[in-house]
């Protein structure tokens, strides 16, 4: 029984780490990508800031919450972690495409943009877990 508990909780530790550092490794990647600057505008009470960050970050741990609950390998789960971070760069490069200011639009504040983008990125997380297979 204690050694079915240990292996479990190693798992858990293994997964639960893995989930929290890949979105660390997220959150510096997709930040890096925005032209605007997440943190700063909420820090300063933007909420179009918070909100599309938010959907961002949303989008990519639906999808790694799927990951985490089917993947045997780490090694698997951190190929398919890389799929997933592409996935929610696209997602923002086509609202980019189709509204070029929608940088511009978040750091102004304005909700609509923010909500859009929001969306946007839950969506191809919600896509991403359906299609993802370990």
């Amino acid at each position: 029984m204690w050694s079915e508990f240990g292996s479990s909780l190693l798992s858990f530790v293994t997964f639960f780490g893995s989930g929290v550092i890949s979105i660390l490794i997220y959150t510096v990647i997709y930040t890096a990508v925005t032209p605007h600057k997440e943190f700063e505008l909420i820090k300063d009470q933007n909420q179009a800031a918070a909100l599309a960050f938010a959907g961002s970050l949303l989008g990519f741990v639906i999808a790694i919450a799927r990951l985490i609950e089917s993947a045997v390998y780490i090694f698997d789960f951190y190929l398919w972690v890389a799929v997933a971070i592409a996935v929610q760069l696209i997602a923002y490069g086509v609202v980019r495409l189709t509204f070029p200011r929608i940088s511009e639009r978040i750091a102004n504040g304005e909700l609509s943009a923010a909500i859009w983008l929001a969306g946007i990125s839950i969506v191809a997380g919600l896509l991403n877990a359906a299609s993802l297979s370990p």
